[in-house]
């Protein structure tokens, strides 16, 4: 029955619904450097947007070319009255530990409220919080995988906008892991949670402007919806080609390299070894206490995937890790090669079959795999030793989906 519901998802993805709406198109800026949503927006606010009230989704990640916040910049704005902020998970500083609930609040600068998107059950605008808003305002940085929770949080707040009939615009960036390679099978429906709510790939190629445009008309949210384009952005570029400023979109998403790694290692989450967390280099490496490290090094690196190769350390985990605290533990660190060959999904499923397959006594699932891959499909390969076969089939799957959202993507 899934197959099926899949083959209908990525026929219906080729054509386009004509729930779409409008892409606000601003000519590059003469420069030409890449600039995020927010530098356009506010170079030249939409006339249907002027003199608003903004509600504006966001926290540190959000900044403009020259470093400076979102939340500062549109509190300025003299076209724009900002009444209301919005913190999604890790808060509006970013600095919240993952999945802790994070309560209302009051901007020490601004004076203005600060509601929690990640405190309540459905972790969406409620209706109370949307009385002085007229036009809710989206910016958060992307980071390419599909259980970054802050793209259901923008889902979630798409639907309270079209509850209310107010116009929702997403400031747009570029995806900091480029717009060329969709890895992963979309998401089982039966396995939808907040790091998964649609049948989206894996790595999905997609800015988040992009994939607002799916989740509107595709899935069929259908709300007042405005794309802001990032200017001089190409999908070949990533973030280390836009000089952009670095910010971590998250405490334990540090670097580039991290998130380079993050569509497949965020994996380890769903076993018993660590993901890094509570340590210097979080999605970059993997450890526990019974890991051979040389040994899995040595295997993984012998098996010649492209793109990456593999060292053996040894990783101090802080006492307040949720996994293995206050220990010295063997680990094995995935080092990328070259950015464009490397498969992060392929290379960390691998990596768990072959440490499975060498700790069969210590080896755990925690729970959470089928969660966070969107199927039971990867775990369940993964005990019966037929892992490559539906990694292929994935990879005709990722193919199918990105022809099927050709029209709706905005960047060449």
């Amino acid at each position: 029955m899934y197959h099926q519901c899949m083959k209908t998802l990525l026929a219906s993805l080729v054509l386009l619904s004509a729930c779409a709406r409008a892409t606000v198109e601003i000519q590059p800026l003469a420069e030409g450097l890449v600039r995020p949503g927010l530098d356009v927006f506010l170079s030249s606010v939409p006339a249907g947007l002027r003199g608003k009230r903004v509600g504006l989704i966001t926290n540190h990640s959000a900044i403009g070319r020259d470093g400076r916040s979102a939340i500062d910049l549109i509190a300025a704005h003299p076209d724009l009255t900002l009444t209301a902020l919005f913190a999604p998970e890790h808060g509006i500083r970013g600095t919240v530990a993952e999945g802790a609930k994070i309560e209302d609040e009051r901007d020490s600068k601004t004076g203005l409220p600060i509601y929690s998107l990640y405190k309540t059950e459905d972790r969406g605008p409620a209706d109370s919080m949307l009385v002085n808003v007229d036009a809710l305002v989206y910016d958060l940085q992307e980071v390419g995988g599909r259980t970054w929770t802050y793209v259901s949080t923008m889902a979630l707040s798409m639907m309270a906008a079209k509850r209310k009939g107010i116009p929702f615009v997403v400031l747009d960036r570029p995806n900091p892991i480029g717009g060329e390679i969709v890895e992963g099978a979309p998401l089982d429906p039966r396995f939808k949670s907040f790091v998964g709510m649609y049948s989206i790939p894996a790595r999905h190629g997609m800015t988040v402007g992009e994939l607002a445009r799916l989740f509107n008309t595709r899935f069929g949210i259908g709300a007042n919806l405005m794309v802001i384009h990032a200017a001089n952005w190409n999908r070949s570029q990533w973030f280390e080609d836009t000089g952009l400023p670095w910010v971590n979109p998250s405490p334990n998403l540090r670097s580039p390299a991290a998130l380079k790694n993050y569509p497949g290692t965020v994996y380890f989450e769903g076993t018993n070894l660590s993901e890094g967390r509570g340590t210097e280099r979080p999605f970059e490496q993997a450890g526990a206490p019974w890991l051979d490290a040389p040994a899995v090094v040595n295997a993984m690196n012998a098996k010649g995937l492209p793109g990456v190769r593999f060292e053996a350390i040894t990783m101090t985990v802080l006492p307040t890790a949720a996994k293995h605290p206050a220990l010295t533990i063997p680990g094995i660190r995935f080092i990328v090669t070259d950015r464009n060959t490397y498969r992060p999904v392929r290379t960390a499923l691998i990596a768990i079959e072959e440490i499975r397959r060498r700790h069969l006594a210590d080896f755990r699932w925690s729970g959470s795999l089928d969660r966070l891959a969107g199927t039971d499909r990867a775990r369940l390969a993964i005990e019966a030793g037929t892992l490559p076969a539906l990694l292929d089939e994935w990879d005709r799957e990722a193919a199918a989906f990105r022809q099927g959202v050709s029209e709706l993507l905005l960047y060449r």
